[in-house]
């Protein structure tokens, strides 16, 4: 069982391309596969009713990723060695990323949107869509669209809250959408709760992701930080270093001694008088 780890960046770039190349060396040098960034125009990702009483949505306009920024974001991933990724929140945006990204990544957000599914169908590279606030009629639904012309669909379970609480997470689910929804590669989980256990959990069986995303930052000063679902590396590295460990720990399932066991085993107690070691070599 090998887990694809893909650090998620969102906004955590803050406008600022030379903290990107950092966020991705970072994520290679903790072991990620990937990492995802994000597309979005603020006046093309909410109604300008809202845009007109929230300063608050209105500022996010400094969040964006600067289009530009693309081939070198690209470049700078395949310089260390990991996938890039972004998640288009327009349609253009779908083939602006095109040239550069190893798969599309489809926020839950943006599960309803079928137009922007099919666009990313048309571009025909592999997908992952999360499934935060979904049902699962609404997650066939999207993968419905998209299998018509892609192969590689990988499919996240998600609690879109921030932090996510754990009592919520219902990881039983990612072997829910295994076995109901066909013509997908894989399913995973996007974590929201910076909390090691329920990555082990999510690995470990009977849910068994073969995909986990985590939101990264540097060292708290990403904008999106302070909300709370931000992992930062060291933590990332350890939880990682941990989930690659887990096929070995899960074993063979056979019951015989371990090899690091072998020097003890004749130190058990003897069978004749109940002493160790065993009488062969008293």
């Amino acid at each position: 069982m090998t887990v694809k780890f893909i650090a998620e960046i969102s906004s955590n770039h803050n406008k600022n391309i030379e903290r990107c190349f950092k966020l991705i060396e970072t994520a290679a040098a903790i072991g990620c596969d990937g990492v995802k960034f994000q597309l979005f125009k603020i006046d093309q990702l909410f109604h300008s009713s809202v845009l007109e009483k929230s300063e608050m949505h209105r500022n996010r306009k400094e969040w964006e990723l600067p289009v530009e920024f693309l081939p070198r974001l690209k470049q700078a991933c395949d310089d260390n060695g990991i996938d890039f990724s972004c998640t288009p929140f327009y349609l253009e945006a779908v083939e602006e990323l095109k040239p550069y990204v190893d798969f599309y990544k489809v926020a839950s957000y943006e599960l309803l949107w079928l137009d922007l599914f099919r666009k990313i169908r048309d571009a025909g590279k592999p997908v992952v869509l999360s499934t935060g606030m979904a049902n699962i009629v609404e997650v066939e639904r999207a993968v419905q669209v998209l299998k018509k012309d892609i192969r590689n669909i990988i499919v996240l379970h998600c609690v879109s809250s921030y932090p996510a609480p754990l009592e919520e997470c219902n990881l039983q689910a990612i072997q829910t959408i295994r076995n109901r929804i066909g013509g997908i590669t894989g399913v995973g989980w996007s974590d929201h709760t910076v909390d090691p256990f329920i990555i082990q959990q999510a690995i470990l069986p009977p849910n068994y992701a073969d995909m986990v995303e985590f939101h990264l930052d540097l060292e708290g000063d990403g904008v999106e930080y302070d909300i709370g679902h931000c992992w930062l590396p060291d933590q990332a590295a350890k939880m990682i270093e941990y989930a690659r460990l887990i096929p070995a720990i899960a074993g063979h399932g056979e019951k015989v001694p371990a090899i690091s066991e072998s020097p003890e085993i004749v130190w058990r107690a003897d069978p004749t008088d109940g002493l160790r070691p065993m009488r062969g070599i008293r």
